[in-house]
């Protein structure tokens, strides 16, 4: 079992920034690929940002290439999103997951709870 706690979100204005925190506890963080996905209402999920178990690569969706930044330290068992110049269509909840090289490709295994994000205009 893994658990995953998301952290960090809040309102926040247009132009401005936000970190996102997951935390992990239970089976082997460091070996995780850990993913940022968001859902606003009405919209499917969206994965914006992964990054692989060791950190030296990571991927983002175009609508926030060069706006956010996913990293983390697996000392910590913590992953990050850190989002800057948000807009308000980056107004979602925001999901952290889990998948390991067992994982069928595209899927994760473990979601956190969510934290939500507001971007006002």
């Amino acid at each position: 079992q893994v658990q995953l706690v998301e952290s960090g979100g809040g309102l926040v204005q247009a132009g401005g920034s936000l970190r996102l925190s997951c935390a992990a506890s239970g089976r082997t963080f460091s070996s995780a690929g850990m993913g940022w996905f968001r859902q606003a209402p009405g919209m499917e999920r969206e994965r914006v940002a992964h990054i692989s178990w060791s950190g030296g690569t990571t991927n983002y969706a175009d609508s926030v290439k060069g706006r956010f930044t996913i990293s983390r330290d697996n000392a910590k068992n913590t992953v990050w999103l850190q989002m800057n110049s948000l807009k308000p269509e980056d107004t979602a909840v925001y999901y952290c997951a889990a998948r390991w090289g067992t994982t069928p490709p595209g899927q994760y295994e473990y979601w956190g709870q969510g934290t939500q994000v507001t971007v006002s205009s």
